[in-house]
C-alpha cells in the first residue's frame, strides 16, 4: 500500500509544479492577444435578452482572458507523458510510477485530448473575429454533435472492447443491462457535459471539480485501480495549480477547453470505477447547476416566460440576490466536499 500512496503522490505533486510552472507563460500569451470577450452576453440560451447575466458578467469592461483550461489538461498530460517516457529510462523506480495503462488510463487520456482540443477551438472562435453572441464560438448543435460522437465511441469502447454491460447499484449489486449500456453511456456523458455551466465564477469550477476528482480517486485506490486513482490525482494537482490562480480576482477563465475536457473524461472516469451510479451524488454541484437552467428554460417555454429563479444557472441567481460571488463559491466547495464524502461512504458500504 505504501508504494501505491508513492505512486499516486508523486505524479500529482508533479502536476501541481508543473501547473505553476506554465501558468506564466499560458497567461502572457492570453493577454498578448487579447482572448478574452469584447462583448457581454445579451442573448440567453432561449434566445432572449439577458439583461441579468449581461450585468453580472461585463466581459467588455472585466477583460479576463478564456483559456485558462489549458493550465489544467496540459500539465495533466505533460505529467502523464513524462513518467510515461521515463519508464524507459529506468525499469526499476520511474516504471513504477508509470500510470498509463490501457485497461486504466488510456481511454481517459484520449478523452481529455478530445475535449480540450474541441473545447479550445470553440474558445478561440469566440474571442475573436468569429465570435457570434448568441452560440459564443461553437454553435450548442454543434458541441453537442461532438459529445455525442465522443459519447459513442467512448460506449463502444466499453461495450465491444472491455465488454463492459453491467453496472453497480449499491446495496443492491451489479445489474446486467446488455446493449443498453451504449445509450446509457452516452446519456450520462451527456448529462455531465451539461453541468460544464458551473464555469461562472472566478475559483467555483476549480474547487469543484477538484473535490469530485478526488472523490473518484479514492474510489479508484480502494477498488485496486492505482493507475486510474493516480490519474485522477493528477489532474486534482493540475486543478490546484489553476485554482491558485483562479481565485478572486481571476487571472483567467477556466472556459471550455477546460470544461470539456474535464466533463467528458469525469463521465469515462465515473464507468471505469463502475460507480457511475454515484455520479450524480458526488458531483452534485454540477447536477444542480446543470437542472436549474433546464428548469428555467422549461419554465419559460411552458409558463408563458414565467422564471423559476432570477437567473439561471443558480450559482449566478444567488449572485442576483445579493450575495458576494465569493459566499456563493465557497458554499459550493463545503457542499462539494459533502456531496463527495457522502459518495465515497456508500462506494464502501454498497
Amino acid at each position: 500500500m505504501t508504494l501505491d500512496v508513492i505512486k499516486i503522490f508523486i505524479p500529482t505533486i508533479v502536476s501541481f509544479v508543473l501547473g505553476i510552472i506554465i501558468t506564466p507563460v499560458v497567461a502572457d500569451y492570453l493577454y498578448k492577444n487579447k482572448l478574452w470577450k469584447k462583448k457581454s452576453v445579451i442573448v440567453a440560451t432561449d434566445g432572449g435578452a439577458a439583461p441579468i447575466t449581461q450585468a453580472l458578467h461585463k466581459d467588455e469592461i472585466r477583460q479576463t482572458p478564456r483559456m485558462g483550461g489549458i493550465v489544467v489538461w496540459a500539465s495533466t498530460l505533460l505529467t502523464v507523458g513524462f513518467f510515461w517516457f521515463a519508464s524507459y529510462f529506468d525499469g526499476q523506480t520511474l516504471d513504477k510510477l508509470n500510470f498509463f495503462s490501457r485497461n486504466q488510463t488510456w481511454l481517459t487520456v484520449f478523452t481529455l485530448i478530445i475535449g480540450a482540443l474541441i473545447g479550445l477551438v470553440d474558445d478561440y472562435w469566440s474571442v475573436t473575429e468569429r465570435y457570434d453572441q448568441k452560440a459564443g464560438g461553437l454553435s450548442f448543435k454543434k458541441r453537442l454533435l461532438v459529445v455525442l460522437i465522443v459519447g459513442f465511441i467512448g460506449a463502444w469502447w466499453f461495450y465491444a472492447k472491455l465488454e463492459m454491460t453491467n453496472i453497480l447499484i449499491p446495496f443492491y449489486g451489479s445489474l446486467n443491462i446488455g446493449w443498453l449500456f451504449i445509450p446509457f453511456f452516452v446519456l450520462v456523458m451527456l448529462g455531465t457535459y451539461s453541468g460544464g455551466v458551473i464555469d461562472g465564477l472566478d475559483g467555483l469550477s476549480g474547487g469543484v471539480f477538484a473535490t469530485i476528482f478526488s472523490a473518484y480517486g479514492i474510489i479508484a485506490f480502494l477498488h485496486g485501480q492505482i493507475d486510474l486513482a493516480t490519474f485522477c490525482f493528477v489532474i486534482v494537482g493540475s486543478l490546484l495549480a489553476f485554482l491558485w490562480f483562479n481565485i478572486p480576482p481571476a487571472r483567467f477563465f477556466m472556459s471550455e477547453t477546460g470544461i470539456m475536457a474535464l466533463t467528458l473524461t469525469l463521465a469515462v472516469v465515473a464507468f471505469l470505477t463502475q460507480e457511475v451510479i454515484l455520479l450524480p451524488i458526488i458531483a452534485f454541484p454540477l447536477v444542480i447547476s446543470s437542472a436549474s437552467s433546464s428548469l428555467q428554460l422549461l419554465s419559460k417555454k411552458f409558463r408563458n416566460g414565467k422564471k423559476i429563479f432570477k437567473v439561471a444557472p443558480i450559482h449566478h441567481h444567488f449572485q442576483a440576490l445579493g450575495w458576494p460571488a465569493t459566499k456563493v463559491v465557497m458554499r459550493y466547495w463545503v457542499i462539494g466536499m459533502m456531496c463527495a464524502m457522502i459518495g465515497v461512504v456508500i462506494a464502501l458500504l454498497g
